[in-house]
């Protein structure tokens, strides 16, 4: 591997060398045509080089730390079986920003499994923000968790995720997702079909999420028994959800009457994940409130009741979903 220099950066320049110890495992940590190392380069602003077993990183001294810890924490990764693409390069960038992250990476390093994970059927899932991390905790230590922010973060999908895992345990009897049926300019009287084929297409993420988490013979199985139920949240108007794990996505769509609705169907032995973006409300004209902000403001601090707030800097799809979202909530502000 032999490039161009990245153009030197202001600072005291520096180099140092990283030695492997399992360099079988070095195709996979570099990537393609050493695409992984690349997009360091690029995101770092450090030039690399690779020859057998040993990485030389150059640039300024912040930058080449930095680069460095990212590699090693990227090792660890590998060693536990991920794949390293750029979303994780830039999950484990955006968390090296922090001054909690080397604490995390000790509690996660030296090829013990991560202190924080979710492992389901298909895959095992490690948080890539400090954001996430604080969330999964939130998962196992709170009866309901509220998880704020623009798409992308990973609200939905880990909380589908968590649910699934205590759904094969055995820890809930039911895993049931619901969401509002409103969308901007859309109505279900317009739409064609019945009640399933008209609500079905605004279920599709949370159908998304189980397929990825377990396989689609069990997700269809399990749907069919009853042991997974997808449904609008008007659908769970008079009802005890009770050893359940109940997930709420496109929250900040309902109305203050149906989120308090919602909220005390709440039974014994359940779990609620209440998910939206308040920033993105569809909810038609003449409706003052959304549901979602009034009752974080009624319900936050309250004992058993966890709120998770993500931002722009935790948006794990492409880089530049995360870019859109910062140059939106710029222009809203």
């Amino acid at each position: 591997m032999s490039r161009k220099p990245v153009p030197a950066q202001s600072g005291e320049r520096s180099r140092v060398e990283v030695t492997f110890d399992k360099p079988q495992l070095l195709p996979r940590l570099f990537g393609e045509y050493d695409a992984n190392l690349l997009a360091l380069e690029e995101r770092l602003g450090v030039y690399i080089t690779a020859r057998g077993d040993r990485v030389g990183i150059e640039g300024s001294a912040e930058s080449v730390a930095r680069a460095r810890e990212v590699l090693q924490e990227l090792q660890s990764r590998v060693i536990r079986g991920e794949e390293v693409d750029t979303g994780l390069i830039d999950a484990v960038i955006a968390m090296s920003a922090e001054p909690t992250l080397a604490g995390i990476i000790r509690a996660e390093s030296n090829n013990a499994p991560p202190s924080i994970m979710i492992r389901t059927r298909r895959k095992t899932i490690v948080p890539r923000s400090l954001t996430q991390a604080d969330y999964m905790r939130s998962l196992v230590s709170n009866d309901i968790i509220f998880a704020l922010g623009p798409a992308g973060t990973g609200k939905t999908y880990l909380a589908v995720a968590q649910a699934v895992v205590q759904l094969i345990t055995g820890s809930v009897q039911r895993l049931i997702l619901s969401r509002p049926a409103v969308e901007a300019g859309e109505r279900l009287g317009f739409l064609p079909g019945d009640m399933k084929e008209k609500v079905d297409p605004y279920l599709r993420p949370l159908y998304d999420a189980l397929f990825d988490c377990m396989p689609p013979e069990q997700v269809e199985r399990r749907i069919a028994s009853g042991e997974i139920e997808i449904a609008p949240i008007a659908f769970m108007r008079g009802r005890t959800l009770a050893d359940a794990f109940v997930i709420l996505d496109e929250a900040q769509n309902t109305t203050p009457a149906q989120m308090k609705m919602f909220l005390t169907r709440f039974g014994q032995n359940s779990r609620m994940v209440v998910c939206g973006d308040p920033k993105q409300v569809d909810l038609p004209g003449g409706i003052p409130a959304s549901g979602l902000a009034d009752a974080v403001g009624r319900l936050e601090g309250v004992d058993g009741i966890g709120v998770v707030r993500f931002t722009a800097a935790d948006v794990v799809r492409h880089p530049v979903v995360g870019r859109i979202v910062e140059a939106y909530e710029g222009k809203a502000e």
